[in-house]
């Protein structure tokens, strides 16, 4: 499997990433067959966050109790969490909330670190100090090696590099074929009357993230748009799965994986978040790794995905 580099740090981790948001109703034997599916596909990296589950850090302890790690096999692993997301009160980055979901991480997971730690969603009422003085303290206890955030603008990141001494390594966002306005936007920059155009977010974050060696994780990946159902061999993608699956037959490969190599072809090397927990899917879609995409593939699945060239 290809890898990339993990911000700025001078770690490489594998393109692709399994999400474990949804094993919370898995038996453990079922669970243990996704990882190790995972694992011989090439995947050593694990993106949980406080919020998946039943009840907070479930998804978290389904994990651990499952694999039951010993400390060898645990420090194969690449393991990632989330929070900041507070589903009684919002949105929380305080220092109490982040440094108590991440104690809880801790205790859900059987470990004693986290390898990446992010801030899950933009707080509008985050007082950087306060973020900083969490991940000063959290990195200081050995608790968590590296920091990041999800789902933020540059400008956001800009705030919070205002008191954070960290480096953010780290920005995971929704992008998939179908969704792509961190990519389709600057495309048809300056195009007058065209929806693709509209800036609504800061503008320019995947460029933003390249410039400061941030690596964007892109999660939902099969998704048409926000949670509303995958477009691979949707009825209303009938131009896009077309190509998807004449590309597929030419590479000799799923059409889960050209989806997945329309995400990795970018030079911006983003990493992949699988959120499925059918193993032939995490094996069909490790295959896009480093599916070498030609510039005309890459943009005749953009153009057949609805985006614009102007």
């Amino acid at each position: 499997m290809k890898t990339v580099p993990l911000g700025g740090t001078g770690l490489s981790v594998p393109n692709v990433a399994l999400g474990v948001m949804r094993i919370g109703d898995k038996t453990d034997d079922e669970i243990r067959t996704l990882v190790r599916t995972a694992r011989d596909a090439g995947i050593d990296f694990f993106d949980h966050a406080a919020v998946y589950g039943a009840a907070l850090h479930g998804a978290e302890e389904r994990f651990a109790d499952a694999l039951r790690l010993t400390s060898s096999e645990r420090a194969e692993l690449t393991l990632q969490t989330k929070a900041g997301i507070d589903p009684a009160a919002g949105y929380d980055s305080s220092y109490e909330h982040l440094v108590g979901s991440v104690e809880d991480s801790l205790r859900a997971l059987r470990t004693d670190y986290l390898d990446i730690f992010l801030i899950h969603r933009p707080d509008a009422l985050v007082e950087p100090a306060e973020v900083a003085r969490a991940f000063d303290d959290l990195s200081a206890a050995g608790k968590v090696r590296a920091f990041g955030v999800s789902n933020h603008t540059p400008l956001q990141i800009e705030l919070l590099k205002t008191a954070v001494q960290q480096p953010l390594v780290v920005n995971q966002l929704q992008l998939s074929l179908t969704h792509a306005p961190i990519v389709a936007q600057g495309v048809a920059a300056n195009m007058a009357g065209v929806d693709q155009s509209t800036v609504i977010d800061g503008g320019g974050v995947l460029d933003y993230c390249r410039i400061h060696q941030i690596t964007v994780q892109a999660w939902s990946p099969f998704q048409a748009g926000f949670f509303t159902g995958p477009f691979l061999g949707s009825p209303d993608y009938p131009e896009l799965n077309a190509v998807i699956d004449r590309l597929a037959e030419q590479y000799d490969v799923p059409p889960i994986a050209i989806a997945t190599a329309w995400i990795t072809r970018h030079p911006a090397q983003p990493q992949v978040v699988l959120g499925t927990t059918t193993p032939a899917r995490v094996t069909g879609a490790a295959q896009g790794s480093d599916l070498p995409l030609t510039r005309a593939e890459w943009y005749d699945l953009f153009r057949a995905a609805g985006h614009r060239l102007p």
